[in-house]
């Protein structure tokens, strides 16, 4: 992989961390019932999905007043299969809180992305919730997306208008007719989304190559581009300007594969493309010319951090990142048996390694995902920067509350 990358003219980085830190918690809550999934903050309030584990008890979206950090306070539940049967033998992967103003609808909303459970016909596709008011959220309504559900999803409100962009892998996986796994709605009115736009990879890009299919979406500000992460086929950026008609602008092409998700830097400038895979790491993407990104440099965490996660018995992907976050010039990882990994990304070239956060390990509920012989562990999912602290959701150990590094 190095002499791949430098022949790019990238730049490989395993920086040591001088006189670095490891940061302590501030706050923890522990939901139970089986794994967490991402997390997302909102208005001073965590949204917590879930994951579905073995067991797949349909445990929804979990909301936390985060007003006092050092003590999250649970303070409502929605999307689960307790509160309503029509989304029982589902999890709930991801959800986006925006603020709407459009000619339906004035508050605060929410995407919930909505897989069925292995083995089931259960209900699959994104929900739309009216969290006005996150301790009583209302539903608001549910659309299915067939053959999949929507794994990843992105909600965009531009003007009096607002937009959920979903990735659906299984649309193009093989063993299904291929269809679409990139679809826009048009959510201005929330209680009746409609399909207005779609996209697929053409035959001629996707070739030969295994395992193409979308991941993850996410959009700008202005809702224009969409960075859709196309696995093997690196992060597909589209202008979509006009949603009913999405037009490719270009790709990246790292070869580590397993393109995860991304995160955009503020000038718009920059993008960091995570790898789901053994080993994976960021690379940073100068994406200015869309046409053509060049790739500016692969971030590697320091060896000893590594070493160290090695030494609890993590291996595969337990060692590779899952998503990124940007807050200004900092970089927030969620990377698995790591922790939360904090770089410093003001020279995109030159990212530096500043600090991380590895949550206490906790009791892995179905056993699956600690390594083997081992009952306790970490493995971050997510994460989700903020100027005053830091919210990071452990699979197994629930929602973690941190002070973001001076």
């Amino acid at each position: 992989m190095r002499i791949l990358l430098g022949a790019l003219g990238a730049v490989v980085f395993a920086l040591a961390p001088a006189g670095a830190h490891q940061i302590r918690p501030l706050g923890h809550a522990y939901p139970g019932g089986g794994y967490t999934g991402d997390v997302f903050v909102h208005k001073g309030f965590a949204y917590l999905s879930s994951w579905h584990g073995g067991n797949c008890p349909s445990q929804g979206v979990r909301v936390y007043d985060l007003s006092k950090p050092s003590r999250p306070r649970h303070v409502s539940t929605f999307a689960d299969g307790a509160s309503n049967l029509s989304v029982r033998g589902t999890w709930t992967e991801k959800t986006i809180a925006q603020h709407a103003a459009t000619s339906s609808f004035t508050g605060e909303l929410a995407a919930v992305s909505f897989q069925n459970c292995p083995g089931t016909n259960s209900f699959r596709g994104f929900g739309l919730y009216d969290v006005t008011n996150p301790r009583a959220p209302k539903e608001l309504s549910l659309v299915r997306t067939d053959p999949g559900g929507s794994h990843e999803i992105w909600l965009q409100t531009v003007g009096r208008r607002a937009y959920v962009y979903t990735a659906i892998p299984l649309a193009e996986f093989p063993g299904h007719p291929p269809s679409p796994g990139f679809r826009i709605f048009d959510a201005t009115d929330p209680r009746h989304p409609v399909e207005v736009g779609a996209w697929i990879a053409p035959p001629a890009m996707r070739g030969d190559t295994p395992g193409v299919f979308v991941h993850s979406v996410r959009v700008n500000a202005a809702a224009t581009r969409a960075y859709l992460s196309y696995w093997n086929l690196g992060t597909v950026i589209l202008d979509i300007s006009k949603p009913a008609q999405p037009r490719f602008l270009g790709r990246t092409t790292d070869t580590q594969g397993s393109a995860h998700s991304t995160a955009i830097t503020p000038n718009g400038k920059v993008l960091i493309e995570t790898h789901e895979t053994n080993g994976g790491r960021p690379s940073f993407w100068d994406i200015s010319k869309p046409s053509r990104p060049k790739l500016l440099s692969v971030f590697k965490p320091p060896r000893k951090l590594l070493e160290a996660a090695r030494k609890t018995g993590a291996g595969g992907f337990g060692l590779g990142v899952h998503d990124p976050k940007i807050i200004g010039s900092r970089a927030y990882f969620s990377w698995y048996s790591l922790g939360v990994v904090v770089a410093d990304i003001s020279d995109p070239r030159h990212p530096k390694f500043l600090t991380r956060f590895l949550p206490p390990s906790s009791r892995d509920p179905e056993k699956g995902f600690c390594p083997l012989g081992k009952t306790r562990c970490t493995f971050s999912w997510g994460v989700y920067p903020t100027q005053r602290y830091v919210v990071a959701s452990d699979m197994v150990g629930g929602l973690w509350v941190f002070k973001p590094p001076r």
